[in-house]
């Protein structure tokens, strides 16, 4: 199984905690709990752990982490699972466009009050060392452009319910940063900028892409493939995370992570992807029938100040490296395709 980094990386200093990673199944907690697992008691908590990123993570039957399968809208089992962390990092949410716009009421349900649930809990909890809370880019709206922590959320219409996401997230913030304010509780406010690598499953550009070109299908963009996005690599983005559960700095902030050396728009894109897996695959162009954002690039200024966060993988790299990673874990079995992995 490819590994997600050969290189040290910072985390030396979390040993022997006691770690509680919501959606630990999905392609972010699963990564962190990679690095983590070592040395560390992980507790993974999420609703499934046969069809996500998990399931390819090499993390079953590992001593040390163990599975949770648990809502975190049942606040009862969640106190149960949450109780003895010292370390917490919430990354479950209800995410992807497709999934937002269809389950509107869920979307708000599980990123708004699955937080509030967690944030009572860890209040009353005399363990807590570090709560660090995954919001996104999107409250920033359709059009982020370089655009810094301090810059202005963006409240959209009403009538579009894609914007439901970046509300629950940007009201999760502002819970997670009064429970700071006025409870002590270490929090830190985590905003990714387009995350990808090996690991990624589901219904996401990238592995979408990849698995077309392999594939000599036709790449799918929506609208003219204008829409710029800036790519950070996994293993970078598990380093900021990693920082942020280090340093005392970091609590009571909320920090942008991403690499925008990584910016290209999304027809650049696919032609690089196709380029890079060696495909004669070409791209055609569908109607966009869901507001999209224009574009998303990060000012990661304060995150290189205060974590001193400096991404390190580009582009080509992380392509290389994620199509390498397809290649030998999604290509070979024609049912692990976009259908059988859900994101």
């Amino acid at each position: 199984m490819l590994k997600l980094t050969a290189e040290p990386r910072q985390g030396e200093t979390i040993k022997d905690k006691r770690i509680l990673i919501t959606g630990g199944g999905g392609f972010i907690g699963a990564s962190l709990a990679q690095r983590l697992a070592e040395g560390n008691d992980v507790t993974l908590l999420d609703l499934d752990f046969d069809r996500n990123a998990f399931a390819l993570s090499g993390l079953k039957g590992s001593p040390h982490v163990k599975l949770a399968q648990v809502d975190i809208l049942d606040m009862e089992r969640l106190r149960e699972a949450a109780q003895d962390a010292q370390v917490v990092v919430h990354t479950a949410a209800v995410l992807g466009v497709q999934e937002v716009l269809h389950h509107a009421s869920q979307t708000l349900d599980v990123n708004y009050i699955g937080t509030s649930n967690l944030l009572k809990v860890l209040s009353k909890s005399v363990r807590c060392e570090r709560m660090v809370l995954l919001s996104t880019s999107e409250v920033f709206g359709a059009n982020a452009l370089n655009i810094a922590e301090d810059g202005d959320a963006l409240l959209p219409a009403l009538q579009t319910p894609r914007w439901c996401y970046a509300i629950s997230k940007l009201a999760a913030e502002h819970l997670a940063l009064a429970y700071f304010r006025e409870k002590g509780l270490p929090v830190v406010v985590v905003r990714p900028f387009n995350i990808f690598g090996p690991g990624r499953i589901g219904d996401h550009v990238v592995l979408r892409f990849i698995l077309r070109a392999l594939r000599g299908q036709a790449l799918e963009v929506y609208g003219d493939g204008s829409q710029i996005r800036a790519w950070c690599y996994i293993d970078d983005f598990c380093d900021a995370l990693l920082r942020c559960l280090e340093i005392e700095g970091a609590i009571g902030r909320a920090f942008n992570i991403g690499n925008p050396h990584n910016a290209l728009t999304i027809c650049e894109l696919a032609k690089k992807t196709v380029a890079l897996c060696g495909s004669s695959s070409g791209i055609v162009f569908q109607r966009r029938d869901f507001a999209d954002i224009e574009a998303r690039v990060p000012d990661i200024s304060l995150a290189r100040e205060a974590l001193g966060f400096v991404p390190r993988v580009e582009l080509e790299e992380g392509l290389s490296r994620t199509i390498a990673w397809v290649r030998d874990m999604l290509m070979p079995s024609a049912h692990l395709g976009l259908d059988r992995w859900p994101g």
